[in-house]
C-alpha cells in the first residue's frame, strides 16, 4: 500500500528513496495501531506491577509525583524525536537517527547499548509475566515454573510475530484494550469505590525519611516513574510499516506518554488509596501487595479476571517489544553495520517480516532468562541496566539532534516545532542528564557489585562495543549515508516546495 502524494509533502516511498531506501514492508498500520504498539511497549501495567513495593517501601506515598515529573521530562525527549522521525520515517528508531544526525560509529555505539538494552527489558518482561500467568493457574511460582512460562511467552510472541503486521497491529490493539482495562478501569474502580485514605497520603512520607531530610529519600524513589516512561519510540522503529508515518509517527509517540501518564497516575493512585495495610507496605513487609490489595477489593473472581487482563497485557508487551528490537537488528544489519548481517537483513516475501532478526530478539532473551533461572538474583540488576541503557541511547539522538540545530539544521517533515525546537531541545537533554544521573547514582547497602552493578552492566556493553567497534571495523564497511540532516531538510523542501 503506497500512500499518494498530496501538495505540500512526499509520498511515502518518494520521502523513503530521497533517504536512500526503497521499501520491502506492508504499510497496513493506522495510527491506532502504530499508538498500541507504543502504549503496549511501555505498558503502565507492567511497569506500576513491577515497581510499586518498590517505590512505597523507598519514598512512600509521595514517590506517585515521580510518574508526573518523568512524563513531563520524557514529554519533550518524544518532541524532539517527532522532529527526527518525521524528516527520517525509517525503520530501527535510535540506530537511524543518530546515524543521519551525526555519523557511523556514534550510531553504531548508540544502537550496540539499545538493543542490548532492549533485549534485556523483553527478558525482564517475560519474567514478571510468568508470575501472573502462574497465579492464574494456580502453579506454584518456582524458578522452574518462572523458567517455563517466560520462555512460553517469548515463543508465543516470536509465532504472532512471524505472522506479519497486520497480526501484531490487531495483537496490539487487544493489548491497548487489556492496558486500559487494566490501568485506568481498574484505578478507577479503587479510587471510587475502594478508597480508604485520604488524597493527602500522597503528601505523607509515612516515616520514610526517618530523622533526616526527605528530599534524598524521595530521589531514591524516582524509580516509580523512570521505568515507566520508555518505549514511545517503538512507535518509531515500525516506520516502514506505516502509512503516512511522517505525520503519525509523532501523534502517536505524544499519545503513547500523555494517555500512558493518565493510566499509570490512575492505578498507582488507586492501589495506594484502596490498600488497607498501606503502612505495612510502606514499611517493606509485603513484598507483593497488589496481588493482596485486588484480593481484599475486587474478590477472588475479580482478582482472577484481573489476572486475565494482566496476562494480555504482557503477551502484548512482550510481542511489541520483540517487533521493536527486530527492525533495529534489521536496520543495522541493512547497513552492513552488525555480524552476520547478511542473514539478518533478509525479510520474509510471504509476511514481509524481518524474520531472523525476530528469532535473535527471542533466542538471546531466552538465553538470558536461563542464567535467571541459574541465579534468580541477577533479574533486578539486569532490569536496572536496561533502564539506564535506554535512557543513554535516548540522550544520545537527542544530543546529535541538538548538536544538527546549532549547525544551522532546521527539520523539514511535516511535524515542526519551529522556533521552539531548540529550546524543547535543550530542555529534553538537561532532564535526560538528570534522569541518567539519578539512575546511574550507587546504591547504599555496602556491597560492592550491589552498589555498582548497574554502571558494571553499563561499562561492560559500552567496553565490549568500543573493541568492537575499532577492531572490526563496521562503520568502514558501510556505505550506507550519515550525517547528512540539513542535505536531506534541503532536498525534502526542494521537492515539496516548502
Amino acid at each position: 500500500m503506497t500512500t499518494r502524494p498530496t501538495n505540500g509533502r512526499l509520498a511515502d516511498d518518494e520521502h523513503l528513496a530521497v533517504l536512500g531506501y526503497e521499501g520491502k514492508f506492508d504499510r497496513s498500520m493506522s495510527l491506532w495501531a502504530n499508538f498500541a504498539l507504543g502504549f503496549t511497549y511501555l505498558s503502565p501495567l507492567v511497569g506500576v506491577y513491577s515497581l510499586f513495593a518498590v517505590a512505597l517501601s523507598t519514598g512512600g506515598p509521595p514517590s506517585t509525583w515521580w510518574i508526573v515529573i518523568v512524563a513531563g521530562g520524557q514529554l519533550l525527549v518524544s518532541l524532539v524525536f517527532g522532529e527526527v522521525v518525521s524528516q527520517y520515517p525509517i525503520h530501527g528508531g535510535i540506530y537511524p537517527w543518530a546515524r543521519r544526525l551525526w555519523g557511523r560509529r556514534y550510531a553504531w555505539m548508540a544502537a550496540w547499548v539499545y538493543i542490548w538494552a532492549m533485549i534485556v527489558t523483553i527478558t525482564s518482561v517475560a519474567e514478571f509475566g510468568a508470575g501472573f500467568t502462574t497465579a492464574l493457574f494456580g502453579v506454584e511460582l518456582t524458578p522452574a515454573s518462572t523458567l517455563i512460562t517466560a520462555l512460553a511467552l517469548l515463543v508465543l510472541a516470536l509465532v504472532i510475530n512471524f505472522t506479519g503486521t497486520k497480526w501484531l497491529a490487531r495483537i496490539a490493539r487487544i493489548g491497548l484494550f487489556a492496558e486500559l482495562i487494566g490501568v485506568i478501569g481498574v484505578g478507577l474502580y479503587l479510587l471510587i469505590f475502594e478508597r480508604k485514605h485520604d488524597f493527602s497520603v500522597f503528601f505523607d512520607s509515612m516515616g520514610t525519611a526517618g530523622d533526616g531530610s526527605y528530599v534524598p529519600v524521595f530521589i531514591a524513589s524516582a524509580l516509580a516513574g523512570l521505568f515507566l516512561f520508555y518505549g514511545f519510540e517503538a512507535c518509531g522503529d515500525v516506520a516502514e510499516e506505516v502509512a503516512d508515518p511522517a505525520r503519525r509517527i509523532p501523534r502517536a509517540m505524544i499519545m503513547t506518554i500523555l494517555i500512558g501518564a493518565v493510566s499509570a497516575l490512575f492505578s498507582f493512585g488507586g492501589y495506594v488509596l484502596a490498600a488497607p495495610n498501606l503502612e505495612q507496605i510502606v514499611a517493606g513487609e509485603v513484598g507483593d501487595p497488589i496481588p493482596e490489595i485486588l484480593e481484599a477489593t475486587l474478590g477472588t473472581v475479580g482478582a482472577k479476571i484481573f489476572l486475565v487482563v494482566a496476562i494480555l497485557a504482557f503477551i502484548s508487551c512482550v510481542l511489541s517489544l520483540q517487533a521493536a528490537a527486530s527492525r533495529l537488528l534489521y536496520s543495522f544489519a541493512r547497513d552492513g553495520m552488525l555480524p552476520g548481517h547478511v542473514w539478518l537483513s533478509k525479510v520474509s516475501e510471504r509476511n514481509k517480516v524481518p524474520t531472523n532478526a525476530l528469532i535473535v530478539a527471542c533466542t538471546v532473551p531466552a538465553l538470558i532468562c536461563v542464567l535467571i533461572f541459574l541465579n534468580d538474583g541477577i533479574l533486578i540488576a539486569v532490569t536496572s541496566f536496561a533502564i539506564l541503557g535506554i535512557y543513554l541511547s535516548f540522550q544520545m539522538v537527542v544530543l546529535a539532534s541538538l548538536r544538527q540545530r546549532l549547525r544551522g539544521w532546521k527539520p523539514a517533515g511535516p511535524f515542526s516545532l519551529g522556533g521552539a525546537g531548540i529550546v524543547v531541545n535543550v530542555l529534553a537533554l538537561a532532564y535526560g542528564v538528570f534522569a541518567m544521573i539519578l539512575l546511574a547514582t550507587p546504591g547504599s547497602s555496602g556491597a560492592f557489585f550491589t552498589d555498582y552493578v548497574v554502571l558494571i552492566g553499563l561499562a561492560v556493553v559500552l567496553v565490549s562495543g568500543l573493541v568492537y567497534l575499532f577492531a572490526a571495523r563496521p562503520d568502514a564497511k558501510s556505505n550506507a549515508p550519515s550525517g547528512d540532516a540539513k542535505e536531506v531538510a534541503d532536498e525534502i523542501r526542494r521537492r515539496t516546495g516548502r
